[in-house]
């Protein structure tokens, strides 16, 4: 499929999470999903072990089932105190964009089933269970790939938003999916095109408040 005339800076500044801009009815081919996975898999990954999995999800029945396990999560994770809409309330300004995070969220935690295509990334875990301490590498032979995956959506007219609330619930998600012991889930990502035209990029803190230059 040819690509929207994007450029780099313009692809990485406006792939934004899509939660109410999602075409809920709008059927999206799988082979326009396989090339964005095409694209994911050319991420980098320890070792070169590739043992990431990708389940792609398009039935109904089982749409439906993951969408009720996600909503039940997320409406624990909506009344916590660690909720988008529960942070940065000293500062108004934050606390707007906060709200509207927020709103956005619900409206897809609520519509989630209805989202024609379910990206499930997974690695292989030997022995099914995760390493203890610091695990940035081990996801980090995952992550990359899923961003890749988001990127190559938004080159093609697609919306996504990266989730990972399910996860409490992993191992319904698993038996719902077949998913075996040594698999594990990394993320879920709603896709589907979307409604209007372009993203613009997202308000963030100025560099400088995050910028540390040789020392803290």
């Amino acid at each position: 499929m040819t690509t929207l005339p994007l450029s780099p800076d313009e692809l990485l500044t406006t792939t934004r999470a899509v939660r109410k801009r999602l075409d809920l009815d709008r059927p999206v081919p799988m082979e326009l999903i396989r090339e964005c996975l095409e694209i994911a898999v050319q991420a980098p990954t320890g070792s070169n072990a590739q043992g990431w999995h990708w389940i792609v999800v398009t039935d109904p029945g089982k749409r439906r089932a993951i969408g009720e396990v996600y909503h039940r999560s997320y409406s624990a994770y909506a009344t916590s105190r660690a909720s988008a809409g529960e942070l940065y309330q000293d500062d108004p300004d934050r606390a707007e964009v906060q709200r509207r995070v927020s709103d956005s969220a619900t409206y897809l935690a609520e519509r989630m089933a209805d989202v024609p295509v379910l990206v499930i990334p997974c690695l292989h875990v030997p022995g099914g269970e995760l390493p203890g301490g610091n695990q940035a590498g081990f996801w980090g032979s995952l992550l990359p790939a899923v961003w890749n995956y988001a990127l190559a959506a938004r080159a093609r007219g697609l919306g996504t938003a990266w989730t990972s609330l399910h996860l409490v619930y992993e191992s319904e998600v698993a038996d719902i999916l077949g998913i075996p012991g040594n698999i594990r889930q990394g993320a879920l990502i709603p896709t589907a095109y979307y409604t209007g035209d372009t993203f613009k990029p997202a308000p963030r803190a100025p560099l400088d408040t995050v910028l540390h230059h040789d020392t803290w």
